[in-house]
């Protein structure tokens, strides 16, 4: 049985296309789970809104705790890193992270930013070892884990090659810290040109859909 974590980071409820405002992100998203599940009908699905709730942001008592060993923690640090605890038991139940996420101003939601920020962490996701070329260890890495970003913007040219590539800071954001944990293999499909409206849209939504559905049968076929 695979696990699927789903994440949806967009602020706006409801899906486009079928409500007013809604989110694009959260469509791709929910396409993609629908069509994994209708060929896997029991495979496990964890859900996470962190749109709709967003965890809590990092805080001095956080990295406190963080950084004191799991043996001397006192009973309030434990309270404090609990709610990390449950975003990181989830990222290693699952075999494979859905992410929904739409880019604002460049990057990505402050909710994602935060949940990012709660399963990276020294000594539970991720080591550091001087001795090595390259210090950082990989807490998650011990199987195969995979990643489906998917993702909406205002405009186009944001993939690589694209005139407005250099402005991309949502697809690194993301990547460049699950990558330190172990989860190097994403894989990504986009809409486009939400601020345009119109023909170039709705182009860029059945595009996005049809390639979602044949990701998620390549992945089956790879689980």
């Amino acid at each position: 049985m695979t696990t699927l974590l789903h994440i949806d980071a967009s602020a706006r409820p409801g899906f486009s296309g079928t409500h007013a405002h809604g989110s694009h992100s959260r469509r791709l998203s929910r396409h993609f789970v629908s069509a994994w599940r209708a060929a896997r009908p029991h495979d496990e699905v964890i859900y996470r809104d962190i749109g709709e709730t967003p965890p809590g942001h990092v805080t001095g008592e956080w990295i406190a705790a963080g950084y004191t060993p799991a043996a001397e923690r006192e009973p309030w640090m434990h309270a404090v890193l609990a709610e990390s605890d449950t975003l990181i038991a989830e990222v290693r139940r699952a075999d494979l992270l859905v992410i929904g996420v739409p880019m604002y101003n460049f990057g990505m939601p402050a909710p994602l930013k935060s949940w990012i920020d709660n399963i990276v962490r020294i000594g539970a996701t991720f080591d550091f070892d001087r001795s090595r070329d390259n210090p950082y260890v990989p807490l998650l890495a011990e199987r195969r884990r995979r990643t489906v970003l998917l993702t909406s913007c205002g405009s186009s040219g944001y993939g690589p090659g694209g005139f407005q590539a250099e402005m991309d800071f949502l697809t690194p954001g993301i990547t460049a810290p699950l990558a330190l944990l172990g989860l190097t293999e994403t894989h990504s499909v986009g809409i486009e040109h939400a601020e345009d409206h119109g023909d170039l849209l709705d182009r860029s939504i059945a595009a996005a859909l049809a390639r979602v559905e044949t990701l998620a049968g390549e992945l089956q076929a790879a689980a």
